[in-house]
């Protein structure tokens, strides 16, 4: 499987959005700072993700969601209590 997934800092106002095929594993890089990107947020929260069969579709996925606002806009007014809290 590969993944879409999005963090929330609990620190920072700050989200991140990738994509992965270990979960776990890239949660656990960002949260021990192993993340360029992400290692001045940490600790994270996993707040959404995405699975998919296909690495093609989830790369997509993510370019569509990191580089079209709207798309991202959508998804986290769809998750706003989750962001929130």
């Amino acid at each position: 499987m590969h993944y879409v997934y999005l963090l929330k800092s609990t620190k920072e106002n700050f989200t991140y959005i990738g994509s992965t095929d270990n979960l776990e594993r890239r949660f656990l890089e960002h949260n021990n700072g192993k993340s360029q990107a992400t290692k001045f947020y940490a600790p994270f929260k996993l707040i959404y993700y995405e699975a998919y069969a296909n690495k093609d579709d989830a790369l997509s996925r993510e370019h569509k969601l990191k580089h079209h606002g709207s798309v991202s806009g959508h998804l986290k007014k769809r998750i706003a209590k989750s962001i929130e809290g």
